[in-house]
């Protein structure tokens, strides 16, 4: 009897408090009543960021399980888009013998891809910003299966090379507007957790994608590469027209009557009118230095610990030991599982770091800065993981494992800087996510589609000597400008003058 006397004196305080929490919102005019009541019965608090609206509609209110579902079929789109740019890695001796052009130029089957897929998304964040994201996700899902079609059917290189170039334009929205429908579905606290899995994804489509077709070219030919890649969209196709829901959703709009969460339908939603400065939008934030040092940061360590080494652990492999497609695709099985490792640590530690700064701060967030002491640790280990697999791979004389090894440990560090730098841009202009995502998208590609050009020049040159460069690009590019960005981001004039810009 004491017992329940207690439980109810219990239950009779927790309603006192939550009619307090009420009186206090309703009073303010922040919120109202019932807003603050839906938030109260949903979530125990309405300190929330950002502020759901009282609605099943609003994303940020879908159950955890919709969430994930979305997540994951963006987060395996982004990766299909690297992964169809490094698919006919194994293939370039293949296609060069049937094609009847040197290896050098099967291989810019795989550039031509990367630069494509850089430049494509400042065409379809406009259009995913009226029309919603899954409209766009799914009807370009039927152009790359048309042009991975294509590119299975090709019998010339000219041919070959237009079907990549509409297959990346096609593929490219999932691995720039991702982090934008990753942000329009998840709390401020668990978003660092979210847009580490939708990096990791596109990180690790790299290597695997040459891991998996070194079995298929040896055994049926490259063309079932772009047969492989065919099959899979349509999988995407369904699974986004089955399970897939809009998170394109804005707040505060008393217009819209829909009380659940809309499925694929084609009607706009932001009735904004459509300008062409918008397309070029993204590149506002190249003075935007909360964005624009992150994405250079991020892309000289996306170039040099996952394009360097997937483009040279071929021609290293191939060439001094004779390896057939299928045993060196087994080699790039190390910068997936360093990708792995590097996701695992830098979520967790990303996500502690920012819940520590929290509870130090009287339950205010800490400025989006304190998450960059994280990223030099990444830098570390590229750094560290670069110089042995550049030293080792110029000293190889018999096989071992060694380039593998650093190869490994430069694809963990990336992953950490990439988790790192990626929510911090995320951070500072949360309610442009899609925009930061299609810039940092566009630096990264490009880098990526010129280094290459000038990779073999620099190896032949310089020989081992190669990893002095690589440390010198990496810490000017990388570990300096965020040391200065860290410093100058605390100070109140800098955040100012960047908000109103």
């Amino acid at each position: 009897m004491a017992d329940d006397a207690l439980h109810g004196v219990t239950k009779s305080e927790e309603a006192h408090d939550t009619e307090t929490q009420l009186k206090e919102f309703s009073s303010t005019g922040v919120l109202s009543a019932a807003h603050s009541r839906f938030l109260l019965d949903r979530y125990g608090t309405v300190d929330l960021e950002p502020l759901p609206d009282p609605t099943p509609a609003d994303p940020l209110n879908w159950p955890q399980r919709k969430k994930l579902i979305n997540l994951a079929l963006v987060a395996f789109h982004s990766c299909i888009c690297s992964f169809t740019a490094s698919s006919v890695i194994p293939a370039f001796k293949d296609i060069s013998e049937r094609l009847g052009v040197s290896i050098q130029a099967a291989s810019y089957m795989t550039s031509l891809q990367i630069a494509v897929l850089g430049v494509a998304p400042l065409l379809w964040h406009p259009l995913a910003k009226r029309y919603g994201r899954l409209p766009i996700y799914v009807l370009c899902l039927l152009g790359s299966i048309a042009s991975n079609v294509g590119s299975a059917r090709s019998g010339t290189y000219g041919t070959l090379a237009a079907c990549r170039a509409l297959g990346a334009f096609f593929i490219s929205p999932a691995a720039a507007l991702g982090g934008g429908t990753v942000q329009e579905m998840f709390f401020a606290q668990e978003r660092a957790r979210y847009i580490g899995v939708w990096t990791l994804m596109f990180t690790i489509g790299v290597p695997f994608a040459p891991f998996l077709f070194g079995f298929a070219v040896e055994r049926a030919g490259y063309e079932w590469i772009f047969w492989s890649l065919a099959i899979t969209n349509v999988i995407q196709f369904i699974l986004y027209v089955a399970l897939g829901s809009e998170t394109r959703y804005i707040r505060g709009r008393s217009d819209d009557p829909s009380p659940v969460p809309r499925r694929l339908a084609l009607r706009r939603i932001d009735p904004t009118p459509f300008s062409m400065l918008e397309f070029v939008h993204p590149f506002v934030y190249a003075v935007r230095w909360r964005v624009a040092i992150p994405a250079a940061s991020y892309a000289m360590s996306f170039l040099f610990c996952n394009v360097v080494t997937t483009v040279e652990i071929p021609q290293l492999f191939a060439e001094k030991f004779h390896f057939g497609a299928q045993t060196l695709g087994l080699q790039f099985l190390a910068l997936m599982v360093g990708s792995l490792v590097g996701e695992a640590l830098g979520s967790a530690a990303s996500s502690f770091w920012m819940a520590r700064g929290i509870s130090k701060n009287d339950g205010q967030r800490p400025r989006p800065e304190r998450r960059l002491w994280l990223s030099y640790i990444g830098y570390a280990w590229a750094i560290c993981g670069i110089v042995v697999f550049l030293v080792m791979s110029a000293q190889l004389r018999v096989y071992n494992v060694s380039p593998v090894v650093g190869a490994g440990i430069a694809a963990a560090g990336n992953q950490v800087v990439t988790t790192v730098l990626v929510n911090y841009a995320v951070d500072c202009y949360p309610s442009d996510a899609a925009s930061v995502g299609v810039y940092i998208t566009f630096v990264r590609q490009i880098w990526g589609f010129i280094g290459p050009f000038w990779f073999p020049q620099m190896f032949t040159a310089t020989g081992a000597g190669s990893a002095g460069v690589a440390v010198a690009l990496l810490v000017g590019v990388c570990v300096l400008p965020t040391i200065v960005l860290q410093l100058a981001g605390g100070k109140r004039e800098l955040r100012s003058r960047e908000d109103g810009a």
